[in-house]
């Protein structure tokens, strides 16, 4: 082949290469986009504003201005959601990206012991797709459920621009102990797959975080309990599943590493341990103690009540044999309610992939609200509070100079209807445009 045909060749794969990339040839330098929003919640604690315009730098927020009409260069972009009101991107802490609804035992079996990991992951492609198109730009994905450490991968092909998704913080296999989490109930001679990685003992469970870190965990997912029943008082109580030993080596290993802890805590005995051992949030704790959330509110551990799971998985497990499900939405109102009293702090999380990724997870917000949450709190459960919680305060959660330029925006007020975060029309992550109405 001659050589111009071969230097003409090569020079086409490096448009090609570009152009599959997003990378535009001729231009240099900065790109400044303007965003003019009709109405501005900001994620902060300042009120709503009307009539603003956002400069973005590149992939970041340079400046929040009054008014529509703020002076710019004829090279710049402008995006006019002037009818529309824009927050920060909505930030969920507590998903499961490859799980795909598990209201039944049977639904779970069946996706660990028919569905490969490969398969699972291709699913979950979607599902962090989906995720960020419903205007959750950030996510904590709490485990894989018997898929491994397929979520690191997840997260780096997000990273890497080869699939689109929220950024993501991730605790792969999540632990717990022999005999305490599915699959179960299979013939003692019949070997089967664990939701989970199991350890027994302080220095195996030491070794677990050590392993799940080197393999790219950013949280380490616990169990702190099973086999919930309401006494006569009232109380949701349950089996705790690690010795307090256990737990307090598993937090401290974690912590000494420089990572943080997420409890799956449901009930009196699950949640008080954690507690007492010190981890970082109590995921779902449909009970708590009044003692437990001062201490909650006293150490900063935060509480992610994942409400809208308990309310759609209730029925279906209540059909299946444990009517308790149902039984158990009424005391987890009651806790959410005494948590806001007692100056918990509450991050947003829906456990979405416990019910269908078809499903929004926005959902949420409408029970958070129903249970004595203002919409503002609500909408800060989901930003500002979410991004405490993930350590990214300085990155995203609210719109400010310096954050990622996530914005999320609805045709209407959230502050009047919370359902309308249901609906969002426009999403942007790190200054690219996702979905937009127009």
């Amino acid at each position: 082949m001659p050589d111009y045909r071969k230097r003409s060749l090569r020079i086409l794969s490096l448009f090609s290469i570009a152009w599959l990339s997003g990378i535009t040839f001729g231009q240099t330098g900065e790109r400044t986009v303007y965003v003019q929003c009709g109405k501005l919640i900001d994620g902060t604690d300042q009120a709503a504003r009307t009539n603003v315009t956002i400069v973005l730098k590149n992939d970041r927020i340079w400046e929040v201005q009054n008014g529509l009409t703020a002076t710019r260069s004829s090279s710049a972009t402008v995006i006019d959601l002037s009818k529309e009101t824009c927050l920060p991107g909505l930030i969920d802490t507590h998903t499961h990206v490859l799980l795909q609804g598990d209201i039944t035992a049977a639904d779970y079996d069946e996706q660990l012991l028919k569905q490969s990991t490969e398969y699972r992951a291709i699913l979950a492609t979607v599902n962090v797709r989906r995720a960020l198109e419903y205007g959750f730009t950030a996510i904590r994905d709490v485990e894989t459920e018997g898929a491994g450490f397929a979520d690191v991968d997840v997260k780096k092909a997000i990273n890497n621009g080869v699939i689109p998704g929220p950024r993501m913080q991730v605790a792969t296999r999540a632990l717990d102990v022999t005999g305490a989490y599915p699959l179960l109930g299979y013939a003692p001679n019949v070997a089967v797959p664990h939701g989970v990685q199991v350890v027994d003992g302080a220095d195996s469970a030491r070794q677990a975080v050590r392993e799940q870190i080197s393999h790219g965990a950013d949280w380490i997912k616990v169990y702190s309990d099973r086999s919930y029943r309401i006494r006569e008082d009232g109380v949701l109580d349950d089996i705790p599943t690690f010795t307090l030993e256990e737990l307090k080596a598993i937090v401290d290993e974690a912590h000494r590493e420089r990572r943080k802890v997420a409890s799956h805590a449901m009930a009196l005995e699950g949640v008080h341990n954690s507690v007492v051992a010190g981890v970082d949030s109590i995921e779902h704790g449909n009970y708590i103690a009044d003692e437990d959330m001062k201490t909650m509110a006293a150490r900063g551990i935060y509480y992610v009540p994942t409400i809208f799971v308990g309310a759609y998985v209730a029925e279906g497990r209540a059909a299946a044999g444990a009517p308790v499900w149902v039984k158990m939405l009424s005391i987890h109102e009651d806790t959410f309610r005494r948590a806001l009293k007692a100056g918990v702090k509450v991050a947003f999380g829906t456990d979405a992939g416990g019910f269908a990724w078809t499903e929004n997870p926005a959902k949420e917000f409408a029970y958070m609200v129903k249970w004595g949450m203002t919409p503002t709190q609500a909408i800060q459960s989901a930003t500002k509070t979410a991004a405490e919680l993930l350590g990214w305060s300085d990155q995203t959660g609210t719109l400010q100079p310096g954050r990622f330029a996530d914005i999320v925006a609805v045709a209407g007020d959230p502050l009047a209807d919370i359902t309308v975060l249901e609906h969002i029309d426009f999403v942007m992550k790190g200054g690219s445009v996702v979905k937009k109405p127009f």
